[in-house]
């Protein structure tokens, strides 16, 4: 019963790894899109000489989720940065070890990057002020739910959530990606996205 259980958690994981994977795509297809349309109807307008105050701002909060979904992603299809210097010299055998241990860490990493983003948005100090963010910086120093962005007067931490999604689907990715390299499933290609063989311990 227990491998029973075991196993069917290891698929629970692949599938919501999976998951989240198509929806990276289509959310960075979406960004790049409203990305080429913002900084087009930038150029237009300025060269008109009607330039849309808040379209800067817009751009670099688009980037800026663009690279967070973009960075998960590529936790997942195993295109984060490798140095292969020491590990290419070691033995087949050495080279997994290697392997696991950096995508272990890549799942320490999303978990206390989680724990941060607990401490910092504190959804339980926000749920005893009655959701009021005042209240909260008035107890906390916590101004978070106070602020606004500069043109487009957004509530920050509407921006500020791309963090804690990344942490939580990049914590996904690694662990599909560790039970992978511990061989506790079969390796799965990713749906979507063509990629070449990929050497290197990442």
């Amino acid at each position: 019963m227990p491998t029973t259980r075991a196993f069917s958690a290891r698929r629970t994981v692949l599938r919501v790894s999976s998951a989240l994977l198509a929806v990276e795509r289509l959310a960075l297809m979406g960004l790049m899109y409203l990305l080429t349309g913002l900084i087009l109807v930038n150029v237009v307008t300025r060269y008109s000489h009607f330039p849309i105050y808040w379209i800067d701002e817009s751009a670099v909060y688009c980037v800026v989720w663009l690279t967070f979904i973009g960075a998960s992603a590529m936790t997942r299809l195993r295109l984060d940065f490798a140095v292969t210097m020491l590990t290419e010299r070691l033995s087949a055998r050495q080279q997994k070890v290697a392997k696991v241990i950096s995508t272990g860490l890549i799942v320490v990493f999303g978990l206390a990057l989680i724990a941060t983003c607990v401490l910092w948005m504190d959804p339980i100090g926000l749920a005893r002020a009655g959701f009021d963010g005042r209240k909260l910086a008035a107890e906390t120093f916590n101004f978070l739910y106070t602020e606004h962005t500069q043109t487009l007067n957004w509530p920050t931490w509407i921006v500020y959530l791309t963090l804690p999604i990344f942490a939580m689907s990049m914590t996904v990715h690694g662990l599909a990606n560790l039970l992978e390299d511990l061989e506790l499933v079969p390796r799965t290609p990713p749906k979507g996205f063509q990629l070449s063989e990929l050497d290197g311990v990442n």
